[in-house]
């Protein structure tokens, strides 16, 4: 019944054919005649425009040399059937349209996903079928045609003056830079040198944001999921990590019963292997948390996004390294705006970056894609002088809510033993050239006037007699 108003509709009702036609497929008619009468009616649109006449379709099926006599005359009865209620709602009809189409989509994509488990597909295999079934579980009619720039004004206008959400930092500066903390839908993209810190500075905001209450989940390919866990306990706890392993289970057991009663947030942590898993997998992780335990995620800590694969970029197309992680990072920023989440990921500075102490978005390995995809990245600096004085240098390389000659580098303190960052005092990001009045990087290792704050202390007029102004010893985490 459904299948007939459908095709009834699609012929005679003009705005309804507008509508629903982008998103009717030949296989959701299970009905051979249907299946026809929607080929002819897919054919005569994609000529003249418009749905087809009851007469124009009679005289296209007559050129059809695919029907036999039986088929070709349950087709005219049919056709002689077809009506149009003007009494019924035509939101009524739309939502029974998309239900059906939702339905049949997900139906052939359960069939489609048997026939890839029993080796029946050559072109598809089993990593595609958690994208099979999610987007046929996201099927949806989308009214809306666009922004009327001159008569909507006022959601305009509203927008303008809408608070965002915003999931904070506990580091003033860093909530400074992002106004405010994460904004949903967006991708934050830490660089750093290889082994140096990257987790650290993850690990200690996953902490932040569970305490603070939100819903957190930390997805690791590096490291065991224990050993994340470990590194979040030894922040939340305060700590060392070698303290986390020699602590009374029942003193431990308090702990962490004392923090459950401080936040209504939840942590999970997935490890999967290396390079084994893309956005499909995750999009799969996300809804069976949603289903089995309730859980959706307010921030998504990925570690990290070099070493993941990707759902579109496979075989010999995956040898490029730009568009294999180009591609990894439009497809995880996508999740981040599926899933209306936050998502702070990481990866590495190239060889040029390795001792540089003022990098910049060329020093992004393996693909500028990154930087094209990700709304902030943060470049994370540090030298024998930084690391002496419990100090980490972090430079804004990339910032679309707000301008990165503002505190274009910044200080905060850092306890690698328990895995934490810090505040630091205001007076100590003074003679670090914040502004940088220059007017943005030139490309070149840079001079900071008078010396860094950490050359102006006496530890580090000790430490730094020979290299004053210039840190020409650093290195990256």
């Amino acid at each position: 019944m459904i299948e007939k108003t459908i095709l009834s509709n699609l012929i005679l009702n003009e705005e309804y054919s507008r509508k629903v036609y982008p998103y009717l497929k030949d296989d959701y008619f299970d009905d051979l005649s249907y299946r026809k009468i929607f080929n002819t009616v897919t054919e005569y649109v994609e000529q003249y425009k418009e749905p087809p006449t009851i007469e124009a379709l009679k005289l296209s099926l007559e050129k059809r040399k695919d029907l036999n006599e039986d088929t070709y005359k349950t087709i005219h009865e049919l056709l002689s059937e077809f009506e149009v209620d003007k009494t019924t709602n035509p939101q009524f009809l739309l939502d029974e349209t998309e239900k059906f189409c939702q339905d049949k989509d997900l139906y052939n994509s359960i069939r489609k996903s048997i026939n890839i488990l029993d080796g029946q597909d050559n072109v598809n295999d089993k990593g595609s079928i958690p994208k099979l079934l999610s987007d046929s579980l996201g099927i949806s009619f989308d009214s809306s045609v666009g922004h009327d720039f001159l008569n909507d004004y006022e959601d305009r206008y509203e927008h303008y003056h809408r608070k965002e959400e915003r999931i904070p930092f506990d580091i003033d500066i860093l909530n400074k830079i992002t106004k405010g903390g994460l904004p949903r839908k967006s991708m934050t993209v830490l660089l750093a040198t290889t082994g140096g810190g990257k987790s650290l500075l993850k690990c200690h905001m996953a902490a932040n944001h569970l305490m603070y209450g939100k819903n957190v989940l930390y997805i690791t390919m590096e490291m065991a999921e224990e050993e994340i866990g470990r590194r979040i306990d030894a922040n939340i706890m305060d700590i060392t990590m070698d303290e986390v392993n020699e602590i009374p289970r029942d003193v431990y057991e308090k702990r962490l019963n004392r923090y459950k009663t401080k936040t209504t947030g939840k942590l999970v942590i997935k490890e999967y292997p290396t390079g084994s898993v893309h956005s499909g997998h995750f999009r799969h992780l996300l809804n069976e948390l949603e289903q089995k335990k309730n859980f959706k995620p307010d921030v998504i800590f990925l570690d990290y996004l070099n070493i993941c694969a990707s759902s579109r970029v496979r075989g010999a197309a995956a040898s490029s390294s730009y568009n294999l992680v180009k591609s990894i990072a439009e497809e995880v920023r996508g999740l981040a705006m599926e899933f209306n989440c936050a998502l702070v990921t990481s990866s590495q500075f190239n060889r040029d970056g390795y001792g540089n102490s003022d990098v910049d978005l060329t020093n992004t390995s393996e693909s500028m894609g990154i930087t094209h995809t990700a709304d902030c990245i943060l470049g994370l600096v540090t030298s024998e002088q930084l690391d002496e004085l419990g100090q980490l240098m972090l430079k804004q390389l990339k910032n679309r809510w707000g301008d990165i000659s503002w505190y274009r580098r910044f200080l905060v303190g850092i306890d690698r033993a328990k895995m934490k960052i810090y505040e630091l005092e205001e007076s100590a990001q003074n003679n670090i050239n914040l502004d940088d009045s220059s007017g943005g990087d030139s490309g070149k290792k840079k001079v900071i006037d008078d010396g860094p704050v950490f050359d102006k202390t006496d530890i580090g007029q000790r430490l730094s007699k020979k290299k004053k102004g210039v840190f020409s010893d650093a290195h990256l985490i």
